[in-house]
């Protein structure tokens, strides 16, 4: 009798413990408390890049690992992005004219604070020049994308743009978290689709995320509701509930961009490579680049097509556009 009462007490005893145990949440293991705002990603192993012959810097895949970590749901707000600078009084580097110590060549107007707008051309062109619709706009930033007569007025929701590198490393510095890198924010992106081509499955979907519709530079039939920038959260969530990882706006990761994945391959937490080695052949003039992922409201079937998880480009740290945004991660201690 003393022996079944002893057993009885174990088992209790153990599955107490058991209970328990599962009851913890999967970040207090990782030693991560994800801020309001942001979803916890269970670390683990899949496949990242592609083997299809989509673009050459998505080559090849391989399997890659990261420990857990947490990551904002939505891309970086205007609202949020406010109250940043109101607190710091910090300045963008599209807010900030071109010194004559560092480009004593230039014309001054040719110095004036600005960044590059999005404008298309007529569509009754016939042919358009590559990346003719991109133009220096004085005054364009990120309180006025579109130029000084521009404003963010009642887009408080929508992502806020024209922000380099340099800005989002200043708001993560500020807020306590970091940028991503490229491993995060791809096995982020898949929402747990591992071999997916998209964030949601295997065919493209113009309702699934925030892209060009119609024949790119000239119309947009905004077929998915919108001809530019939709406001965070417009579209579906990922299998991780995660918003517009697709789309929308370009998000910059932490990672050197350099063409294809060898370096990563069968990597856990693949660092964010050598920025003396960072090159991309299609813009042999800059010496450092970083990788971006997602894609835009920009990317069309017939120009771009990066709206998928491996899709990769590269830019230059000092660079905003319309089209780029950020999120950021949180890591474990």
């Amino acid at each position: 009798m003393r022996n079944r009462f002893f057993l009885f007490l174990f088992l209790f005893l153990f599955s107490f413990f058991l209970l328990c145990t599962l009851a913890i949440a999967p970040s207090a293991f990782a030693n991560i408390s994800c801020s309001e705002g942001m979803v916890f990603i269970d670390g683990g192993t899949f496949r990242m890049g592609a083997d299809s012959d989509r673009f050459p810097e998505e080559r090849a895949a391989d399997n890659v690992s990261v420990s857990s970590f947490c990551i904002d749901t939505h891309e970086v707000t205007n609202a949020e992005f406010a109250k940043f600078v109101k607190a710091t009084g910090y300045k963008t580097v599209a807010e900030i004219p071109l010194s004559k110590e560092e480009f004593p060549d230039l014309p001054d107007e040719q110095r004036l604070a600005g960044s590059l707008v999005f404008q298309p051309p007529k569509e009754d062109a016939q042919t358009v020049a590559f990346l003719s619709w991109w133009n220096w706009t004085v005054g364009a930033n990120w309180q006025h994308p579109f130029g000084k007569d521009s404003s963010i007025k009642n887009k408080d929701n929508y992502p806020v743009v024209h922000i380099s590198y340099k800005d989002a490393e200043a708001y993560a510095k500020w807020i306590g978290k970091s940028i991503p890198t490229e491993a995060q924010w791809e096995y982020a992106s898949r929402g747990g689709l591992d071999r997916a081509t998209y964030a949601w499955g295997d065919q493209y979907s113009e309702k699934r995320a925030n892209t060009w519709q119609g024949i790119f530079p000239f119309f947009n039939t905004k077929a998915d509701g919108y001809k530019g920038l939709a406001p965070v959260g417009s579209f579906p969530p990922n299998g991780y509930g995660l918003y517009d990882m697709t789309g929308n706006v370009w998000e910059w990761t932490s990672d050197f961009f350099e063409v294809g994945h060898d370096r990563m391959a069968h990597q856990h937490n693949p660092i964010a490579g050598d920025r003396h080695k960072s090159f991309d052949p299609k813009k042999p003039d800059e010496s450092v680049l970083h990788v971006i992922k997602g894609g835009s409201y920009l990317c069309a079937p017939n120009y771009c097509s990066r709206y998928r998880p491996a899709a990769r480009e590269s830019e230059s740290p000092d660079t905003g556009t319309t089209h780029i945004g950020f999120r950021l991660v949180k890591n474990s201690i």
